[in-house]
């Protein structure tokens, strides 16, 4: 792909609220998961592995953090002398002087300058919070044969679950038709990823168009799409086939994790052809002392192991008391489990310490308990 041909922007600013404590001080794609990874290495390494260059990161709450790990954009191969990793934040403030983005096609009308000195031909719109491979540069050739004005990537989904989604209505050509936002009577099964790909000129006419608008939210599902449709635009669907997932809840975490563990585990963090880049931390080999009892467990670099681990992730650094029984649980980096501690059908936020002896969650909880306090006896 020729260099700028499209240019992607990371919708990495939201709140994060559904993960409570995880994103108090910590913004959501800058999250651990698998172990030694953050959420924000999916999006950046797919455009890496895709032949993207030139990647726009749009940061706004607790964004220290994640704007200082974005800056490290050699970690994913982006540092190009003909693109890079840019971090874009706010330039509007609300009304109590916060810089905020207003939504988030807004988000993007705040950076068209940013745009217009790149110069993209296509414009790749991502969210910051999923996990999941794909080839963007496929994404691109589909669009381009579809003439469109707009692809959108779709992924099956039951209608049971496609009330929690947008909901794209298309023809027998995957055309897109209608677009619908959270159906409680769905049509189809298409939900919408949140990936979009766009011609840039058509594009920045509608996002300057809706900034005038002051009855618009400013955000693609509601404005942009619906308005795209209303003018008769050539919106295409791209059907994605293989592992997505939006980890903007603590079930939603500790269940990708999790899917880690399984035999047929599509992610495969492991295959050296789409590889997901992340820091570079210096740790130790895993040290598994001789009266451990591992099962079925995904254990990172630099983490020390006497207890038992039973079909849990367990991030860079953890240590794992002699007599400990941590079963079902995704450890974050640096948590210490005590001797003793037993730990059930949890997620062990960054650097906590459990105490030795303690009890945390159940076997029997529907739901899964977040450690976060930093000292837990």
């Amino acid at each position: 792909m020729r260099p700028n041909t499209m240019a992607a922007m990371i919708l990495a600013g939201g709140r994060g609220t559904r993960l409570l404590d995880l994103t108090k001080k910590v913004a959501k794609p800058a999250v651990h998961f698998g172990g030694k990874y953050r959420i924000i290495d999916f999006p950046l390494s797919n455009c890496a592995n895709s032949g993207i260059s030139t990647v726009g990161v749009l940061t706004q709450y607790e964004s220290v953090l994640l704007n200082a790990y974005v800056a490290k954009d050699q970690f994913w191969g982006l540092d190009t002398n003909d693109g890079g990793v840019y971090v874009l934040t706010p330039r509007e403030k609300d009304q109590k002087g916060f810089e905020v983005f207003r939504g988030t096609a807004d988000a993007i009308t705040q950076n068209i300058d940013f745009l217009d000195s790149v110069a993209p031909e296509y414009v790749l719109i991502l969210s910051g919070d999923h996990i999941y491979k794909m080839n963007y540069d496929k994404m691109l050739q589909y669009h381009k044969e579809k003439q469109a004005d707009a692809t959108i990537a779709v992924l099956q989904v039951t209608l049971k679950e496609a009330t929690r989604f947008g909901i794209m209505n298309c023809d027998e050509n995957d055309m897109i038709e209608e677009f619908e936002e959270k159906p409680a009577h769905p049509k189809s099964n298409l939900a919408s990823m949140g990936i979009y790909i766009f011609t840039y000129k058509t594009l920045r006419k509608y996002l300057l168009a809706d900034d005038k608008n002051p009855d618009s939210s400013h955000d693609f599902g509601k404005d942009i799409i619906p308005a795209y449709l209303n003018d008769k635009r050539k919106l295409a669907a791209y059907r994605f086939k293989g592992y997505w997932k939006d980890v903007g809840t603590v079930d939603s975490l500790w269940e990708s994790n999790m899917d880690l563990l399984k035999h047929n585990n599509e992610l495969d963090l492991g295959d050296a052809t789409w590889k997901i880049y992340t820091e570079d931390v210096n740790a130790l080999p895993q040290y598994i002392g001789e009266e451990a009892k591992i099962e079925n467990a995904y254990i990172t670099q630099g983490s020390v192991v006497y207890g038992e681990v039973k079909n849990s992730v367990l991030g860079t650094n953890c240590q794992i008391g002699r007599g400990a029984v941590v079963v079902d649980s995704v450890i974050q980096p640096g948590a210490k489990i005590g001797e003793g501690a037993k730990v059930t059908r949890c997620i062990v936020a960054d650097d906590v310490e459990i105490a030795p002896g303690a009890i945390c969650g159940s076997a029997d909880s529907k739901e899964i308990e977040l450690i976060a306090k930093k000292y837990v006896e």
